[in-house]
């Protein structure tokens, strides 16, 4: 059904359940995964302020890779750098880009009023895209 896998991942403990959902999908499909990590910084006043380090999103990207390649998927990723407000731009480039047909994204749980002032970025994303896009809650797949 799906051929080209976006996985979108995050520093969150949901990017597993997101990784194991775009890999029982993509295996049976024979189909590519392309994991995306953005590692954000936002703005402080005058001053960019990484909320994470470099070295730190290459361990998360990797560590997904083998996750995927454990499951016998072909699977292939990237870091990429944003501003916390950009990052729903990145994904959706980076989807444009690998012509995905399917976006898997973990969403994150705020309340109704940070959400209208800060939209969430699967929310975005969803929008912004032509594509399928699958949300994957926090928390492991049944059966695992």
């Amino acid at each position: 059904m799906f051929e080209r896998i976006l996985v979108a991942i995050d520093p969150s403990a949901a990017r597993k359940t997101a990784l194991l959902m775009a890999g029982e999908l993509a295996r049976p499909a024979n189909a590519t995964v392309h994991v995306l990590h953005v590692v954000t910084s936002m703005v402080a006043g005058d001053t960019v302020v990484k909320l994470e380090q470099e070295d730190q999103g290459e361990a998360i990207l990797e560590e997904a890779l083998a996750t995927l390649r454990g499951l016998g998927v072909e699977a292939e990723g990237h870091l990429a750098h944003s501003l916390t407000n950009q990052v729903s731009s990145v994904i959706s480039a980076a989807a444009e880009d690998f012509k995905a047909d399917l976006l898997v994204v973990s969403p994150h749980h705020r309340g109704a009023v940070a959400a209208f002032f800060n939209p969430r970025v699967s929310d975005a994303v969803a929008h912004a895209n032509g594509i399928a896009v699958l949300l994957a809650p926090e928390g492991t797949l049944p059966g695992q």
